[in-house]
């Protein structure tokens, strides 16, 4: 069960992760994470509601909030990296946020060991070269590669806090849906400040309406892979979860290559994967 949910999770957090990055490249990045997060809010509210979720409320569902103020943050950040592109190097550098969790072990006395210290070893030998020189290929801005790291540290946080949130599967269902209440309420204030500041909200040619499937598409798959990610690591050890789920960025790049035929610089490449090697030895230590 644990590596059926972790691989689900993989493939909707890859597909919605490319489904955002495109849409970004059309409509601003605060409505794309507005818009999906409250179809997904709305899906979720019908759930808790059939399911009588509301019953597990308690002290637990501050976890959830404060992964709500996180997630607008890193999938802000995330979106906007993956719009500047090339894919295949923003989203398997998404995944050095597993960082955080083991981090967070470390914190609570865990001690590292030598896999650890070489998956962050790989990890930052990785961020180096996917920002290295450019001599052919798609263009890595340095602002690309903050905004993903910024995105992976709220990514990361996100995980930990939503674990925290919930112990049941209908706890888990209300969690997330409180989570993205608060996604919903800090975006849409951040979205306001923006058009104040001047931002559009919309492209010039108004709503993209046609946009709705690929937007409701992106909400409702990545409150998915959430809920997914935190099955598999309740049910079956936690690294396997972890290494499993980190695999999502292999579906993103796919797509890139498929829908988008990005062609990726050789050190570019293998800055990317150098820093999906570290979080798999991070996760797996």
């Amino acid at each position: 069960m644990t590596a059926l949910f972790a691989l689900a999770t993989s493939l909707l957090w890859g597909l919605a992760d490319f489904g955002g990055g495109v849409l970004t490249r059309r409509t601003p990045a605060l409505t794309v994470v507005v818009v999906s997060q409250t179809i997904a809010a709305a899906v979720l509210g019908v759930i808790v509601l059939a399911t009588g979720a509301w019953s597990e409320a308690g002290p637990r569902l501050w976890w959830a909030a404060a992964a709500g103020l996180v997630g607008p943050v890193a999938l802000l950040c995330f979106y906007k990296a993956l719009a500047l592109g090339p894919m295949g190097v923003v989203s398997p550098l998404g995944t050095v946020g597993v960082a955080v969790p083991v981090g967070a072990g470390l914190f609570l006395g865990e001690r590292p060991g030598l896999m650890q210290i070489a998956g962050i070893a790989v990890a930052v030998l990785g961020v180096a070269l996917a920002g290295g020189p450019q001599l052919r290929g798609a263009p890595v801005q340095r602002r690309a590669i903050l905004l993903t790291l910024i995105a992976a540290f709220g990514f990361g946080t996100v995980f930990v806090l939503v674990a925290e949130a919930s112990t049941t599967i209908t706890g888990l269902f209300l969690a997330l849906f409180v989570q993205r209440v608060v996604n919903v309420g800090a975006g849409g204030l951040a979205l306001y400040v923006s058009v104040r500041r001047g931002a559009p909200a919309l492209p010039d040619d108004g709503f993209p309406w046609r946009s709705l499937p690929a937007l409701a598409f992106v909400g409702l798959a990545d409150v998915a892979a959430n809920g997914t990610y935190v099955v598999a690591a309740h049910h079956g050890p936690v690294t396997v979860a972890a290494v499993l789920a980190s695999l999502y960025p292999v579906v993103t790049a796919l797509a890139a290559r498929g829908v988008l035929r990005e062609r990726l610089a050789v050190v570019q490449a293998a800055g990317a994967g150098l820093a999906l090697v570290g979080t798999v030895l991070l996760a797996a230590g």
